[in-house]
């Protein structure tokens, strides 16, 4: 194979015109995926690739596209990114156009620079510059899914496709800072509903009130967390576990004279890998029923998301090659990382059991925040690693 070269300008222009798309989920504007992925959809072609692009829902299509190496057998190697954003929220917190896409001082500003179009964008143009380079063993699978922001409906769907089961490693391009991250905390998401009985607010002695049963419950959280801490420790990438309570809703009435018969306590947990999620589900039922028994209020748990913390062994080809491929482009040894969240990768692990990895230009923190921003040189850096990982992978 001959030498790899990013096209340094095209991966940094076609980032620009990916963030200038609003592909925020958001029905009441009448805003989805479908432009980004359309505009993926039409670059891929332009290249000389034949993507197949997937409804998940109405106007959010996933695309991917299957590169076939031309030199003979090999492994599958999968550069995975997500087209939606989220919301920029608070325009006034802005210090420019969210969708600006512009460059100022070595940075390519807007919502989505970092999470995760630049990541897109350097997948991309990293596997033109494999194919650029003449032929090489195996394939690479490009896939541009949608809804990782939401319920990775997206990355689900192509779990049950059967290409997804032939694939042999997956790099999940999420911004990183240049950390190789094997690890990622699982989430699991939950509703903890109290069912008790309606009464006049003049007579709370006929009514079984479930509010105060939710603040009880909505205290006592930390007893699970400390819990936790005490039987896991710490984790050296990912920190601790976090038991978060996110929403409490106070009952089914808006009328201040009604005691209500129901309230929900809406529960984010994060966990490092070993946590049993059964076992925990079971320590939040087991405390929930506890608050409720005194004031014959009743507590069900609702799991609404359940996805396992993701451990990859760092020995896997696909991350030794990543590691070498990060010290040959930067000239530094890899750093190891954890992802504090889930990523796509969380459910190709999970429901199609491809090791997975994340990897990618931008700030990790720098997520979903007002005025996010990528440095351009950090996307070329992570384009010409990812090129470099494919050659040194699929050539094994």
């Amino acid at each position: 194979m001959a030498e790899v070269r990013i096209d340094e300008d095209a991966v940094v222009s076609f980032t620009q015109e990916l963030v200038r798309i609003r592909s925020v989920n958001d029905p009441g504007a009448g805003t989805a995926e479908a432009p980004a992925a359309r505009l993926v959809e039409e670059r891929m072609r332009e290249l000389g690739w034949d993507p197949q692009v997937t409804e998940i829902a109405p106007g959010r299509p996933n695309v991917v596209a299957v590169i076939e190496g031309g030199g003979g057998p090999g492994p599958t190697l999968m550069f995975e990114g997500h087209t939606d954003v989220v919301t920029e929220g608070d325009l006034e917190a802005w210090s420019f156009d969210p969708y600006a896409g512009d460059i100022v001082d070595g940075q390519l500003r807007g919502r989505g620079s970092a999470d995760m179009k630049a990541g897109v964008a350097a997948m991309i143009y990293a596997t033109k510059a494999v194919v650029d380079a003449g032929p090489f063993p195996g394939r690479i699978v490009l896939g541009a899914l949608v809804d990782e922001e939401g319920l990775m409906l997206g990355a689900k769907a192509f779990a049950r496709t059967p290409l997804a089961a032939e694939i042999d490693g997956a790099i999940c391009c999420e911004p990183e800072e240049g950390e190789i991250c094997a690890v990622s905390k699982g989430a699991v998401r939950l509703l903890v509903h109290f069912e008790g009985a309606m009464a006049h607010g003049a007579m709370p002695q006929h009514a079984r009130n479930p509010v105060p049963v939710a603040a009880e419950f909505v205290r006592r959280v930390p007893e699970v967390q400390a819990r936790l801490l005490a039987d896991h420790g710490e984790h050296e990438h990912l920190g601790p576990n976090f038991v978060t309570p996110t929403v409490v809703i106070g009952g089914d009435t808006d009328q201040i004279n009604v005691i209500p018969a129901r309230a929900v306590v809406c529960l984010d947990i994060r966990t490092t890998p070993g946590v049993d999620h059964v076992e925990l589900n079971g320590w939040i039922t087991e405390l929930a029923g506890a608050c409720g028994e005194p004031a014959g209020v009743t507590a069900t748990v609702e799991v609404v998301d359940d996805r396992p913390a993701v451990d990859t062994p760092v020995s896997h080809p696909m991350i030794v090659a990543l590691a070498e491929a990060h010290e040959a482009v930067t000239g530094t040894p890899a750093v190891y990382g954890g992802v504090p969240g889930a990523t796509d990768g969380t459910i190709l692990t999970r429901d199609a059991e491809i090791p997975t990895v994340v990897y990618g230009p931008g700030g990790k923190w720098i997520a979903h925040q007002a005025d996010e921003y990528v440095e351009v040189s950090a996307i070329i850096e992570a384009a010409s690693v990812y090129a470099e990982t494919a050659r040194r992978f699929l050539s094994a």
